[in-house]
């Protein structure tokens, strides 16, 4: 009796990783695709290709979009995670702090530019892509506030520091200087501080 309840036993867990295994096959699939092509242009037979399944499997797996696509951003952002904010409050210094701060997201948008590219283009037209990606766009509202923090300016100053903040954050914004005008990534943080600066001194400038 023990020996097959231990038989039983081992099965048991060996069926549990094969379709651990399965599983994690699928959901790097669909990631690999969601880089190259984009998640609007991935369908379950190009996924059930990749990875050397069955249609059946993927839905047995995944039952709907909303399954597969949790899988996919969670195994995504645990392989690339993002700049973490509270990492930068040790910096005292609010410009010492953004140049730190661009420097390590620009460095992440280089890293990780086809994956963010494709998944901002396709928010427009996959409705659990916009979803997931309010995520991407509420991490960058806890940086642009870290990065807030400190800062001397007030009023109408302190507005424009913060939308120049939040536009130099922006994956559009690195992807224009570093992609399309090809700015070095050094230098466009550079540039980024800079406006970040008059920002704060504009008001002064129009006053002085």
């Amino acid at each position: 009796m023990t020996s097959e309840k231990t038989t039983r036993a081992y099965r048991m867990r060996r069926r549990a990783e094969l379709q651990a295994q399965t599983r994690l096959r699928i959901t790097e699939a669909a990631v690999e695709l969601h880089g190259t092509v984009g998640p609007a242009r991935t369908s379950v037979k190009a996924i059930a290709q990749r990875a050397g399944v069955e249609r059946a499997t993927v839905y047995r797996h995944f039952p709907d979009e909303r399954a597969l696509f949790g899988a996919c951003s969670s195994h995504w952002r645990a392989a690339n995670p993002s700049p973490d904010p509270a990492a930068w409050a040790a910096i005292a210094d609010p410009e010492e702090r953004l140049r730190h701060a661009l420097a390590e997201l620009y460095r992440y948008y280089g890293e990780t530019e086809e994956m963010l590219g494709n998944l901002l283009r396709d928010a427009a037209t996959v409705p659990i892509v916009a979803e997931l990606m309010d995520g991407f766009r509420a991490r960058l509202d806890a940086m642009r506030d870290a990065l807030l923090r400190g800062r001397g300016e007030r009023g109408r100053a302190r507005a424009d520091v913060r939308a120049a903040i939040g536009h130099a954050l922006a994956f559009a914004t690195w992807s224009s200087l570093v992609r399309a005008e090809g700015v070095e990534e050094a230098r466009a943080v550079r540039l980024m501080c800079g406006m970040v600066a008059a920002a704060g001194s504009g008001d002064r400038a129009r006053t002085g």
